[in-house]
């Protein structure tokens, strides 16, 4: 049992009705949850207000309740304590219920649009190759050394964090490797939790829909670094301009990465191919798995973490080397007809833009270029057009088609898609709204040779299409298309 009192450590506090020295069993924000005993956090969220259903916690056996606003009906031995922001308190509260398990390994947050799965997944790969007890929070999964739990968020709520971080700590884990989504940020999630670097990737098109402008969302991206402490380092993209932006009112150790602009850690890319990329980073030759320019730039993000978080450079050069590639983030097979499949998590304009660069690059042009993409529904409606444009600019045929409409009509979706193609264009796409049946037409159209690129979403396993959720795996499928094909 924790005290009230306890939990409340270094929260905002406005007023407080009842005793704080009341001991709590759990903290809960959702009241179905709440039992004898616990702890009650009412959050304003953009569908539903956590303050209507006080008296339903209260019923269920909450003592103590935490609030932005006091309900009209106070209940006798119930402490309720009003804060200035029911979200940041829940974030600082979770920290101090669990121990503040962040200030007991060296955390690491990776935030920005682009490459925070594969910057956080290869971290965590590399350092537990170097031998360490490692853990992951990230989009695809969560791992605490070698568990493996489910992910549902890019940034889980703050309670769930701090509850993984714990149980890193009861496990020894002495680094872990997080994404920071900008939803995570706004909604407070991260707040609480002690960081000992922040990476910034990049900064393009993305989560309009939650955003209301591009400079709300660059300046959610940036509370991040100004909470980082002195001790804590700060590591940005110079090869993206908001990445000066970011650095501009933290208290942590500046450093910079990139390909092009001056940097502290510089890369350039020496070959370039299908089975990896030969790199010189800061005058050191290395080859990796991994291909194009959007990951050199990721690799050396990860090559300059490690330095700062104390492994020995020739040592991070070597475990480089052995890195694999991140399911769905430029995931790869060769068909035995000599067909190329490349499955990408590409969902933004700037993603698909460098994934099909990156093929062009490597491509001799002989190739046809085949790409599936599409646009989730009940999403920033702004980037579809963009996405269109792209993938019939950049490709020799472009199909259309549905990426998890949710409770959109697809067709609608897949139109707004084609509004961006540019009349040369025309001729290079189609659109099926059935996603498997457009990877089979896709697969169908190549030939010996020939690169087929399905975009979009990566590393899920399912579709969704009016709330429901169906199993669907785009490497999967493509595989045993192409298998098919062959017999």
């Amino acid at each position: 049992m924790n005290l009230l009192i306890d939990i409340l450590y270094k929260v905002t506090i406005n007023s407080v009705v009842g005793s704080t020295s009341v001991s709590i069993g759990n903290i809960h924000f959702n009241s179905k949850s709440v039992a004898v005993n616990d702890l009650f956090v009412a959050i304003k969220g953009s569908v539903v207000d956590g303050h209507n259903y006080i008296e339903n916690a209260v019923e269920q056996g909450a003592v103590a309740v935490v609030c932005e606003q006091l309900p009209q009906a106070l209940k006798e031995g119930v402490a309720y304590v009003v804060v200035e922001n029911s979200s940041s308190a829940l974030a600082i509260m979770a920290s101090n219920y669990y121990g503040n398990p962040s200030s007991n390994l060296r955390l690491v947050g990776v935030t920005g649009t682009n490459g925070k799965t594969t910057i956080a997944t290869l971290l965590f790969q590399l350092f537990k190759k170097a031998g360490y007890k490692v853990g992951l929070l990230s989009t695809v999964v969560i791992k605490v050394g070698d568990k493996d739990y489910k992910a549902t968020h890019t940034t889980p709520d703050s309670l769930t964090i701090n509850r993984y971080l714990k149980e890193m700590n009861n496990e020894g884990v002495e680094f872990c490797f997080m994404e920071v989504s900008s939803h995570g940020i706004h909604q407070k999630r991260t707040e609480g939790l002690e960081f000992a670097g922040g990476i910034f990737t990049n900064l393009t098109h993305d989560h309009l829909d939650y955003h209301d402008t591009f400079a709300e969302y660059r300046d959610v991206k940036k509370t991040f670094f100004d909470n980082l402490g002195k001790n804590a380092f700060a590591l940005t993209n110079a090869d993206d301009k908001n990445g000066a932006v970011m650095l501009q009112n933290t208290k942590a150790k500046q450093y910079k990465y990139g390909l092009k602009n001056y940097a502290d850690y510089k890369a350039q890319i020496l070959e370039n191919s299908f089975s990896g990329m030969l790199l010189k980073i800061n005058n050191s030759e290395v080859w990796t798995k991994l291909i194009g320019g959007f990951n050199a730039s990721n690799v050396l993000a990860i090559y300059a973490t490690a330095e700062l978080l104390g492994l020995e450079k020739t040592e991070i050069l070597r475990l480089i080397s052995l890195l694999e590639s991140v399911s769905g983030r430029f995931q790869y097979l060769i068909s035995e007809g000599k067909i190329t499949a490349i499955v990408d998590y590409a969902h933004t304009p700037d993603a698909l833009k460098n994934v099909l660069e990156t093929i062009n690059s490597i491509r001799t042009k002989n190739e046809e270029l085949i790409t599936v993409v599409g646009c989730g529904g009940d999403r920033d409606k702004t980037k579809r057009p963009k996405m269109g444009n792209i993938a019939s600019a950049l490709s020799t045929k472009a199909v259309f088609t549905s990426d998890n409409p949710r409770t959109e009509v697809p067709e609608t979706i897949i139109e707004d898609v084609e509004k961006g193609v540019e009349p040369q264009n025309f001729k290079k796409t189609l659109s099926i709204v059935d996603r498997k049946q457009a990877i089979k037409t896709a697969c169908q159209l190549a030939n010996e040779g020939d690169i087929i690129l399905i975009a979009g979403k990566g590393h899920e396993t399912y579709q969704e299409v009016n709330g429901e959720r169906s199993d669907f795996d785009d490497f999967k499928i493509v595989k045993e298309l192409l298998k098919q094909m062959q017999k």
